[in-house]
């Protein structure tokens, strides 16, 4: 079925172009020109050929969306695409897998690990989601299933580029999760949450602020509840973020520690975040390169 259907996708005229002037705006080399055009063609392969044998096996509908981010960075041109690629459709069972492409970093080694990475996560849940319809068909009265990837770029500024990757798992409820990347793009490095201080110290400094927002955030709102490790009603409360805990880096130069749907308070509240006061975390800063 998902084969019959791909032949039957009608690629629209304006996408080579699209293509090219991406590429163009971006100083591709000419080599790489001619991969690009053979994809637009095929739809059988992505960017760079990062996705050869992802693609051929997805029902795709080829909708090509505008590059989101194009901010020069010492005369490098980073910028970030989406493909938005319907995998599958039917009934009550639907994946929609939209695919993030990072563009224009010198350091190709980067590049091209970033962009497996996120080819590859979105193949695997694809395939675990093909293995969840199959089995719910299994069952006489079926089932619901759904999953929608996507991403948000969090920050775009002369030096940070983070970008979060959502998962949002739809069954007899929903879940979310989101997963975050910050670039350097000046010295175009990956920056880590253990890259940004001296020692480990920084896991209770963060927790511990964190455990006093919870606090003030329900003493000021009552309809907000926080599951927080030693508080009566909590069970499987939070006590510590993990040393690479999600995080990303604002504009300002903030640290912004993430927490997944239901990971610390009912999945009605949703994603949580905490801006972190860079006071309390200036003391064990490698430098305020990144935190300001």
């Amino acid at each position: 079925m998902i084969h019959e259907n791909l032949e039957k996708i009608e690629i629209p005229e304006e996408l080579d172009q699209v293509v090219y002037k991406a590429i163009q705006r971006g100083s591709a080399s000419n080599e790489r020109v001619i991969k690009m055009r053979k994809w637009s063609r095929n739809l059988l392969t992505s960017v760079a050929a990062l996705t050869i044998g992802f693609v051929g096996i997805c029902n795709i509908s080829p909708t090509f969306a505008d590059t989101i981010s194009t901010i020069p960075g010492l005369g490098v041109l980073v910028k970030v695409i989406t493909f938005d690629q319907i995998k599958y459709q039917e009934d009550t069972y639907e994946a929609t897998l939209n695919t993030p492409i990072v563009e224009g970093l010198n350091n190709g080694a980067l590049q091209e690990a970033l962009n497996n990475k996120y080819i590859e996560e979105n193949k695997a849940l694809f395939e675990q989601f093909e293995k969840d319809v199959a089995h719910m068909k299994t069952y006489p009265e079926g089932g619901h299933l759904g999953i929608d990837t996507g991403y948000q770029i969090k920050t775009d500024s002369e030096q940070i580029l983070s970008i979060g990757r959502y998962v949002v798992n739809t069954a007899a409820s929903s879940s979310t999760t989101m997963t975050y990347d910050t670039i350097d793009k000046q010295n175009e490095i990956l920056i880590t949450l253990p890259s940004l201080f001296k020692d480990s110290s920084y896991i209770e400094l963060i927790s511990e602020n964190i455990k006093e927002q919870m606090r003030t955030r329900m003493a000021q709102d009552n309809s907000l509840i926080y599951w927080i490790e030693g508080d009566p009603d909590a069970i499987d409360g939070f006590n510590k973020i993990s040393a690479n805990q999600n995080f990303y880096i604002t504009t300002e130069g903030k640290l912004m520690i993430s927490f997944d749907k239901y990971e610390v308070g009912p999945g009605v509240m949703g994603i949580q975040e905490f801006e972190i006061p860079t006071t309390v975390l200036q003391n064990i800063l490698v430098s305020n390169t990144y935190i300001k």
